[in-house]
């Protein structure tokens, strides 16, 4: 966690200096938080909240900063978007964005920075979820509090947002094995219980919670992910897991009201 101190502390630092007084706060979210952070598989989850909206200039300059500063962050880098403080209140989903960064778009910017500026702004689904985790687990790094800023997204729009990260598991599971196998449990654990999960806390309550044929496969993709030495899958077993937890999501009545994601859309 020094890492993460060193590279937050900088990331304040630089975007009051450049945003100044458009800047409502920043927040920390993901596994930095959640108590699962890893060096080597984590990245850092930021969201930045601002007044208004940023003229291209002062994006260049805030993306030159954040392209700087990864370069001292761990493996998957920093991961960070910048939003406008009236779109939480009432919360608008899918959710607008005037700028995002993650490490998978570092190319673009180096190559084409103009195209990159012009072209990364739209609708996100996924910060329904990075909201969620903000203000049940966040921390505010500066600014204003979470509660004054944020209002707690719909419960349909979360499950909406993390329903997409696995709806397609079956097919998925093979290409990122430890990612699905851990988001499922977590996925399940939201729909039958209403908790706010990391993929190793999901992992440990679907030990606790699914049925024991599955167990040596969860307890392969939790020792992978806190050791990252790559586990061997065999693929029925994985494609039969994801299968089961599919039809045990869909199925399963929430006692947060939600039934199934069509129901909302």
């Amino acid at each position: 966690m020094h890492m993460v101190e060193n590279v937050t502390t900088q990331f304040v630092r630089q975007s009051r200096n450049i945003l100044g007084d458009n800047l409502v706060g920043i927040y920390l979210h993901g596994s930095a938080v959640m108590g699962c952070f890893h060096e080597k598989k984590s990245d850092i989850d930021l969201l930045v909240v601002v007044n208004a909206d940023i003229a291209n200039a002062i994006k260049r300059q805030y993306m030159d900063m954040v392209v700087e500063l990864n370069k001292y962050a761990p493996q998957k880098g920093i991961e960070v978007s910048i939003v406008r403080k009236d779109v939480f209140r009432p919360f608008l989903y899918p959710t607008p964005f005037e700028l995002h960064f993650s490490i998978a778009h570092l190319q673009w910017y180096q190559e084409s920075p103009a195209d990159y500026i012009a072209k990364m702004h739209g609708l996100d689904k996924d910060l329904a979820a990075h909201i969620t985790v903000i203000w049940h687990r966040g921390r505010c790094l500066c600014g204003e509090n979470i509660r004054d800023v944020f209002e707690e997204p719909d419960k349909a729009f979360y499950f909406d947002s993390i329903w997409s990260d696995i709806a397609n598991a079956e097919e998925e599971i093979m290409r990122s094995p430890v990612y699905m196998i851990l988001n499922l449990c977590r996925v399940l654990a939201y729909k039958k219980e209403g908790l706010i999960l990391s993929k190793k806390e999901g992992g440990n309550w679907g030990i606790d919670h699914i049925p024991p044929q599955y167990h040596s496969l969860l307890s392969a993709a939790l020792k992978e992910y806190a050791s990252g030495k790559p586990a061997q899958w065999e693929e029925s077993s994985a494609r039969g897991y994801a299968a089961y937890m599919i039809g045990q999501i869909d199925n399963q009545y929430s006692p947060t009201g939600l039934l199934t994601p069509e129901s909302y859309l």
